[in-house]
């Protein structure tokens, strides 16, 4: 948790399951941060295995992905 905000989750798996993003996203309402990010490490580059939650005032919540560049 940082600063009351945002919820980090840290794994090293070998691909982050839908169970993974639940479990942010269950973390993220429970304590009201209203955003979460989760953290793959067992990826080759970082921004590979990065997810983001945000939980909109009356809206859904939305998952989202930052763009990837193919190599």
């Amino acid at each position: 948790m940082v600063e009351d905000k945002l919820v980090v989750e840290i794994n090293a798996v070998e691909i982050i399951l839908p169970v993974h993003q639940a479990q942010l996203l269950t973390y993220v309402r429970l304590s009201g941060a209203g955003q979460g990010l989760l953290f793959n490490f067992n990826e080759a580059r970082l921004k590979d295995g990065i997810k983001s939650v945000i939980l909109g005032a009356g809206a859904a919540s939305v998952p989202s992905n930052p763009p990837t560049e193919k190599e």
